[in-house]
Parts: structure tokens; sequence; C-alpha cells
């Protein structure tokens, strides 16, 4: 039997609304220092939630041509920019490898809904002849792997992973496997994310599933929290080169962490809320180590999904506990949203970056704003303040709409 292909992790790229590069976006999560702030950029005097945390004083053009940059949807533009940046801190020259080696895999909710509603605006208002032509590309949910292909030079394959708040660790995920199967040798892969549009930001006040926060900013997202009352939307994208071990070492290239363990399950519960027992992403964690061919004990530290609501930090302590049992207690865990927001469809993709970075600097960043702990959510989460700790074994957690669930498991690598 052929030994198992390897893949680890040799660049990371971030446009976040803690900041456009790994120095800055990770020490904002350390210190920790909110991105939120009261939104600006549409009319919230008659919502409830007017908190969120958005991507200021980005410049497309520092990423690719004025053209490009004019006629693509924000979300696209986002992916793009982060995917480059992953690259160039890969250090990776795409031109020099077999074309059909290496592959896109993008993830996002939402896709170019905001180029869907000004084109169906345009056509109510004045009719289909002023619809710009290039809605065809920003419309279509799955063009933003292809225009990040597009822009890389990467001729592979390009695909793009819609399953809600998942879809970032899935696309990480399916990336591991395509290099695993040795269907590549190197893989782009993220997500991306542009929700901050009055009638999808309606939607989540409709539901009542966003912080109501009014006074302070900072304050709106508390994961964990006895008071806790939701998340705050984020918008962005992260994305990371995945290479085959031996390709990568054969170039000497930097390496993050190993990518060991992919697992992803759906609760078949309901459509929007989790299985109150945990069981899907109890699941979707077995599956990981199962494939990682580890032991619950040799996890270190858990990113989870922590979105502060209600049911999910419950839910997620809950399978915490069942899948580690015992060693549940000594899991160190956190949930860095109140920092980022929460970027739906990208919060996986940004969240394996954290943990790669966690495990890298030997860092633990905090939750934020949890002061009063419920008495439900009684593990340990980091609270506050950034904890010095070597962290050998990282877990990534992310659940979405309709009881999906995922997870991924990085490994230090010596």
């Amino acid at each position: 039997m052929e030994p198992r292909r390897r893949a680890v992790i040799t660049g990371a790229g971030v446009i976040a609304p803690n900041g456009f590069t790994l120095k800055t976006f990770w020490e904002s999560l350390c210190e920790p220092r909110s991105a939120a702030s009261f939104v600006d950029r549409f009319d919230t005097s008659s919502l409830p939630t007017k908190v969120g945390c958005l991507v200021k004083d980005f410049k497309p053009e520092e990423y690719m041509d004025p053209k490009t940059a004019k006629r693509l949807d924000i979300s696209y533009l986002y992916g793009i920019a982060a995917a480059q940046q992953a690259v160039w801190d890969s250090g990776i020259d795409i031109s020099s490898l077999d074309p059909d080696r290496i592959g896109v895999i993008e993830g996002t909710s939402i896709g170019g809904l905001n180029s869907s509603l000004v084109c169906h605006d345009t056509y109510n208002t004045k009719g289909y002849r002023n619809i710009s032509p290039f809605t065809l590309i920003n419309a279509y949910t799955g063009g933003g792997s292809s225009e990040i292909a597009l822009a890389l030079g990467a001729s592979g394959h390009a695909m793009t992973v819609c399953t809600a708040c998942s879809s970032g660790t899935d696309a990480i995920g399916l990336s591991l496997s395509s290099i695993m199967d040795d269907d590549a040798d190197v893989m782009i892969a993220g997500a991306t994310e542009a929700p901050m549009i009055p009638g999808y930001w309606g939607i989540f006040c409709a539901a009542k599933s966003m912080s109501r926060e009014l006074k302070t900013p900072s304050r709106a997202m508390r994961p964990f929290n006895k008071d806790r009352e939701g998340f705050i939307l984020g918008e962005g994208a992260a994305f990371v080169v995945i290479e085959e071990l031996s390709y990568a070492l054969s170039r000497n290239a930097p390496i993050y962490a190993e990518i060991v363990g992919y697992g992803r399950s759906c609760d078949s519960y309901h459509s929007v809320a989790q299985h109150p027992e945990g069981r899907g992403a109890s699941r979707s964690l077995e599956k990981a180590l199962r494939r990682a061919r580890m032991h619950p004990k040799e996890v270190d530290y858990v990113n989870v999904h922590g979105s502060a609501t209600s049911s999910n930090d419950v839910v997620e302590t809950k399978a915490l506990k069942h899948v580690f049992n015992s060693h549940a207690r000594s899991l160190q865990i956190s949930a860095t949203k109140p920092v980022t927001g929460h970027l739906a469809g990208a919060a996986g993709a940004l969240e394996t970056v954290i943990c790669a970075l966690t495990i890298k600097n030997k860092t633990i960043p905090p939750t934020m704003n949890l002061t009063d702990p419920d008495p439900e959510c009684d593990l340990d989460y980091v609270p506050n303040e950034a904890r010095t700790a070597k962290v050998d074994v990282a877990v990534n957690m992310n659940a979405g709409f309709g009881g999906k669930n995922a997870c991924l498991i990085l490994k230090r690598f010596e």
C-alpha cells in the first residue's frame, strides 16, 4: 500500500474587518480589539441591529488590474485579493506548475447577491437594456472560483461550495481530499462573503439572530456569556495555499501546519436550528478525528463557531463534552467572531487561518466579552486575554443553516 499523501498550509491571506495583513489581523485578535462599528453603509434607523464589522479602505487595485476591479462584484474582489495574498505569502510560482495539478475551491453562502439585487432593480426601473452584461458573471454563484482561478492562472479545476456558514471549512476540507486523492498537488482554498446588503441584513433582523446592542459596538457579540443575544455580521475573505507535503518540501516552502482531518455532517433536524444535543456537530468532529487517525486527547485547542446565539453556544459545549469526554475540561477553546464579526460562508476559512496562526505563534486568541459565563457553558473558553501556549493540534468547528456541520484538524508540522 502506498503511503497516504499529506497536505500542508504554506500560505495564508485575509481581507478582514480587523486587518488586510496577517500581522494586523493577528494583533487585533490577541489584544483583543474588535472591528465592530455602527453600520454607515445603509440606513439602519428602522432596524433593531445597527452594529456590524465592515471592511474599510479596501483598495482592490492593489491586487488586480483596475478594469477587473471595476467590473466584478465586491465578494469576488475580496476573494481574489485574499487568494492573491495567500499565493504571495507562500512564495509559490503558479506558472511553473503542471496546470492540471493545481485547483481552486471557493466557499460562499450568497456569492454575488448584491449584483443580483442591483440587476433586479435596474430591470424594474430602467429595463433590460440598462443591465450590465457583467451581471451574468457576478450573479452566478459559482463565478467567484472562476474569477480567482483566472486572476491567479490556476487552470487545473475551479469549484464553488455553498454550505451556508460551513462553506469555507468545506472548501478547505474538499481541497485536502483533492490532494490526498492525488487529484492535485496544490490547492488554493478559502471563502468570501459580502453580506452588507440592506435586504439580507433585514432577514437576520427578522430572524432575531443578531445582537441588538445600541451603545457600545465592541460589546455587541458575547459568546458563552449569560446575556448573549446574537452575532454581528462581518464581511471579507480568507484563503490558504495547500500543498502536497513532498512538493512543499522540495521547494523549501514555509509551513504553517499540516491539515490532517476533515469531517462533515448534517443534523437533518430543522431548517435553521441545530440539534439540541449537538449530534451533527459531534459526528463531524468524530469523522475528522477518525480521518486524522487521532485520539481526542491529542487535541489542544478548538476554535468554535461561537455565534453567541442562545442555542449555538450550548450545543457546541455539549458536542465537545460528548466527543472529548473528560478531556473536554483540558481543552483550550475560543470564539473569535467578536473581533472579526460573523463572516457567514467565509467564517470557516477565516477561522482555519486563525488555527494555523495559533499553532505558528504559540498563542491562543481569546474569547472577547466573556465576563459572566452561562452556567451551561462551563469549559475553558480563554476569556478576554490571549494565552501563551504551545498548540500541537488545533480544531476548527463551524455550523450552518440546514444542520450543516464541518470540522478541520490542523497539526504542527515538525
